[in-house]
């Protein structure tokens, strides 16, 4: 492994470009009229294709640490800096419409946006507790903001103020516990961590109570249980980009940091995994159940996909619960599903998000006879829905049999029975959903029918009480963006369920970069 503090600082060109970017359309924003400022929202796509590929040419032979190892550039690095970076393109493709109906202020919503992608970079670099603190912080201070920007509903802000009040209980318990950590070994670094636990005296109370708010702290952030309360309300409040965007992206940063943590500090000092690897198993079941029997309880469906995202990092989580076990063949099948979901879930809301830039509601209720007056839409929906339940042939079977595998290998069969169990559960909430679309009937449909009956009882009394109302207008098509999005992301959820090989092949090049030396 290569090391360097000023000679290898190009290396850090991307993270530096996406900073440069970020600030430019802040200020481009100053200038643009109203009318205008449209155009931002592809200055930012732009940008994050235009960093895309500066990571992808500047990509080193090997891995290459920086500032003395507090990050490292390595394939594991740049396959999540390459993951976020699309997840920022289609959240903007989701926003566009949104935004530009909805939203105030939109160049700073997409200059937050790109500040948050920064921070995700960041933490999937960081081999050292304060430096991911940080990465971290950079990413939830931009994820408060945003999940207020409904400036004119009354739920947005509301949903702002009980994240960050939450987010900020979290982010102290998990400084408090990296002191902690700090003080029982003297060092912050994950290397460090794992030769000093080596040491069986390094085992003491201190310790304990430091890795313990530690997790306590990632738990809050990936919203497992049962630190996920704050999800449902921030989800429901949140503008439905950003609900997107915390279901797909904060979740998939948060997890970054833990397969790194895991592999390089946590998994070489046997005696520690030992102990926790039990109350990973544990908070995982607890999480899938949860999130699964609660989602069935659900009418509005942001919350609905709240509690489908808490049952999802159920899932992940049992992956990382037996990364000890075969690590490459874990951190496939958990990088794996983390991508798969994020695909499947960008269609769904892709869908969720065309059905609301039209009507304005999003009860679950509200989208009865969606097949009928928007079938591309409904189908959208219906086949993300299908993938995320783990259904053949879409990429949400194929992940799922990947991940609950490597789940039974590593010794958790009753980890994985718990998996399969609550993988049914969600399939009959997700069936819901198709049954509003498919066989309901609108409001209006109904209403008719009723006036119809109504009258056919008693038209010889009141032959001209009752009037037929005029057919509901058809609902406008989606836009060329989220049709398009949609159907990019029908192609690959398709494609990754058939054939995955090549993304496997990636996935095993990124996962070989934190395989644990000890």
């Amino acid at each position: 492994m290569e090391t360097g503090l000023t000679t290898n600082l190009h290396l850090l060109t991307p993270e530096f470009a996406l900073t440069a970017l970020a600030f430019l359309v802040f200020t481009v924003d100053l200038f643009l009229p109203e009318r205008s400022k449209e155009w931002l929202a592809g200055l930012s796509v732009v940008s994050l294709v235009a960093v895309m590929v500066v990571a992808l040419v500047m990509r080193p032979a090997g891995s290459v640490e920086l500032y003395g190892g507090l990050i490292v550039v390595d394939d594991f690095g740049l396959f999540f800096k390459i993951f976020f970076l699309g997840i920022g393109v289609g959240i903007i493709a989701l926003s566009w419409e949104y935004a530009r109906d909805r939203l105030q202020h939109r160049g700073e919503f997409y200059g937050l946006l790109l500040f948050s992608i920064l921070g995700m970079n960041l933490l999937a670099m960081s081999r050292e507790l304060l430096t991911a603190y940080i990465s971290l912080e950079l990413l939830s201070f931009s994820l408060y903001v945003m999940v207020a920007y409904g400036l004119r509903e009354a739920r947005s802000n509301e949903a702002g103020i009980k994240y960050i009040i939450i987010g900020a209980l979290s982010s102290a318990i998990m400084l408090y516990g990296l002191s902690n950590i700090y003080a029982a070994l003297g060092t912050t670094y994950f290397v460090g961590i794992s030769e000093e636990l080596a040491s069986p005296a390094a085992a003491s109370p201190v310790l304990w109570i430091g890795v313990a708010l530690l997790v306590v702290g990632l738990g809050f952030k990936l919203s497992a249980v049962p630190f996920h309360m704050w999800a449902p309300d921030a989800y429901e409040g949140a503008p439905l980009p950003v609900t997107a965007y915390l279901a797909i992206g904060s979740k998939a940063a948060a997890f970054a940091l833990t397969l790194r943590l895991f592999a390089e500090a946590i998994i070489p000092a046997v005696n520690l995994w030992g102990e926790w690897q039990l109350v990973i198993a544990v908070l995982a079941a607890i999480t899938m159940l949860l999130g699964n029997l609660v989602a069935l309880a659900q009418r509005n469906l942001k919350r609905l996909m709240a509690y489908s995202s808490i049952g999802h990092v159920g899932y992940a989580l049992a992956g990382v619960a037996v990364l000890g076990s075969d690590f490459a063949l874990a951190a496939k099948g958990v990088i794996f599903y983390l991508v798969v979901y994020a695909v499947t879930n960008l269609v769904v809301f892709a869908g969720i998000t065309a059905y609301y830039n039209r009507e304005g509601k999003d009860d679950i209720a509200d989208l009865a006879g969606l097949a009928d007056r928007q079938p591309f839409t409904a189908a959208a929906i219906a086949i993300g829905l299908f993938s995320l339940a783990g259904l053949p042939i879409f990429a949400g079977f194929t992940a799922k049999f990947y991940l609950f595998a490597a789940v039974a290998d590593g010794g958790m069969l009753w980890l994985a029975g718990v998996a399969i169990f609550t993988s049914l559960v969600s399939l009959y909430y997700y069936l819901q959903v198709m049954r509003q679309m498919y066989i309901e009937s609108p409001a209006h449909d109904t209403h008719n029918a009723a006036a119809h009956q109504a009258h056919d009882e008693h038209d010889d009394i009141h032959q001209h009480a009752v009037h037929d109302e005029p057919p509901a207008p058809p609902m406008p098509r989606p836009s060329w963006l989220l049709a398009g999005t949609m159907g990019v992301g029908l192609l690959v959820v398709t494609w990754l369920g058939v054939y995955p090989r090549p993304l496997l092949g990636l996935i095993e090049m990124a996962s070989k970069a934190i395989v644990p030396l000890g």
